[in-house]
């Protein structure tokens, strides 16, 4: 996939939820507006990957997405493991925080929070 059809198609997206408790989180860091949202992946967790979520600087490597506001820091090669996926907050009695919705992803763990490709 080219950098043309990256740039012009947002690579993932954001629930209300996500987005409101991304603010909030941001606000109370204290960040600066150098900080983006860094979403990726990393080896581990029960399925093989696990994803990466948080605010963080600008890296050599990361393309660079604006999405409702937010810098949005995605290694190159993340990309095809995460186009397409919707970020979500769930705030319930028995569940609290961040969900992945992947349609990259084969399989996932029962936590939510690994898969595999």
């Amino acid at each position: 996939m080219s950098t043309d059809t990256l740039t012009q198609t947002k690579p993932i997206s954001l629930t209300q939820g996500a987005l409101n408790q991304l603010r909030r989180i941001h606000t109370e860091q204290n960040l600066t507006d150098d900080h983006g949202l860094r979403i990726g992946v990393k080896g581990g967790g029960c399925s093989g990957f696990s994803y990466v979520l948080g605010f963080d600087l600008k890296k050599e490597k990361d393309e660079e997405y604006e999405l409702d506001g937010f810098k949005i820091y995605m290694e190159k090669a993340h990309a095809i493991y995460l186009l397409g996926m919707e970020i979500d907050w769930i705030d319930g009695l028995n569940n609290r925080g961040f969900t992945f919705s992947n349609p990259n992803a084969k399989e996932t763990c029962g936590c939510g929070t690994s898969f595999s490709a």
